[in-house]
């Protein structure tokens, strides 16, 4: 009985105490009699008889049922929403979580609204900032984008997107240096991977796509074309050992027609099959003697010399090597013969080093103008930091 009668005096402090601090006093008046009324009948009638218990809870319940359902009772809503807000930031108990990013370059409608032009800093729920120019809602012009614990991009933007010449960075040593339309690489540049190999050459969306170098930090080297990030088409690929192959290659294996000459002064000239000696060819060895015939997963196959390609024209085993070497010559000479793209790429590199340091300015601005104006965080514009 007294543990019953202590929670309405218990409940009667906590409503005063939110009473005391509700500011709007029309709310306040009708709200503060209704409960205080209640509350006291209450505790007046828990400590006589624990019938009128039940007939109070009939009451409150039937009190409720009206404020939520008339509304001349607004002013008990207006209330219990003001003082118990309901919001995700608010009930969060760990104030460690960060909320989800929700906002993807170049992609927020509420940002493209506000129209906000000029030099502004920009930061996201993840950590990322971006400093530098805006016009309309959106990165355009030159600026400079941290990447939370990870790298930063420095060069031109166009409609919240990277587009022009620029150069990223990033956390653990790689770097690009070239050009970029619709957020991708594409065009001409240069990529740094943190494991020291380089390549240097044409991009396509986002990959390595036309003709370029691959240089290995083994030292290996690949000068040829590119297909969707890999070596595809006519290329001459030199090997840390000495040996060098040059022709056709398929989906990043050496796969056609082509010469490989070994570092130690022997050669095969002829056709190939996902890396390995496959159909005619000839194997000079360095002595001046020649195997040929038909070779099979990389070896030859004695027994098969005599055997036709499917589909070839019916003459001799001799005239069908012949043709074959013909072809791997001339596969070769066609991998010495790709466009050579070192000019381009000094120039696109040269570029985006210029877009990189008119970028870097575009970003002092920017926080020049913060210290002014404020910076804009989680698409508010908060007091200067």
């Amino acid at each position: 009985m007294d543990s019953l009668s202590s929670l309405p005096k218990a409940l009667a402090f906590q409503f005063y105490q939110r009473f005391s601090h509700t500011q709007n006093k029309q709310q306040r008046i009708p709200v503060v009699f209704l409960l205080l009324v209640s509350l006291s009948s209450l505790y007046f009638l828990t400590s006589k008889s624990l019938d009128f218990i039940w007939v109070f809870a009939f009451f409150a319940a039937l009190v409720i049922c009206l404020t939520l359902a008339l509304p001349n009772f607004r002013s008990v809503r207006i209330f219990f929403s003001n003082s118990y807000p309901i919001h995700a930031s608010v009930t969060n108990s760990n104030p460690n979580h960060a909320p989800h990013v929700v906002w993807s370059i170049g992609s927020n409608p509420k940002w493209e609204k506000s129209g906000i032009s000029g030099y502004w800093v920009k930061g996201f729920s993840n950590g990322d900032v971006y400093e530098g120019e805006f016009h309309r809602g959106k990165c355009s012009g030159s600026g400079v984008y941290h990447y939370y614990m990870c790298g930063k991009y420095e060069g031109d933007w166009v409609d919240g997107k990277y587009d022009g010449y620029g150069v990223e960075t990033w956390a653990k040593g790689s770097r690009y240096r070239g050009q970029y339309r619709n957020g991708l690489r594409h065009g001409v540049g240069m990529y740094k991977f943190y494991t020291g190999d380089v390549y240097e050459g044409e991009w396509s969306n986002g990959q390595s796509h036309g003709c370029g170098v691959y240089s290995s930090k083994d030292g290996c080297k690949y000068v040829g074309e590119f297909k969707w990030g890999v070596k595809h088409g006519f290329g001459h690929y030199n090997y840390r050992n000495g040996d060098v192959y040059a022709g056709e290659y398929f989906a990043d294996k050496i796969h056609g027609f082509g010469v490989y000459k070994f570092g130690n002064g022997h050669q095969y000239q002829g056709s190939w099959h996902e890396g390995r000696r496959q159909g005619f060819g000839v194997y000079t060895f360095r002595n001046g003697e020649i195997q040929s015939g038909y070779w099979q997963n990389g070896l030859l196959d004695k027994v098969g010399n005599h055997a036709e390609l499917p589909g070839a024209p019916s003459c001799s085993n001799s005239c069908k090597i012949s043709k074959v070497v013909e072809e791997a010559r001339q596969a070769s000479n066609k991998a010495y013969a790709v466009t050579m793209v070192d000019m381009k790429v000094n120039t696109a590199v040269a570029a985006a080093n210029r877009a990189a340091n008119a970028a870097r300015v575009a970003a002092v601005k920017a926080v020049q103008n913060r210290t002014h104006e404020g910076i804009i965080n989680n698409e508010v514009l908060l007091p200067g930091l």
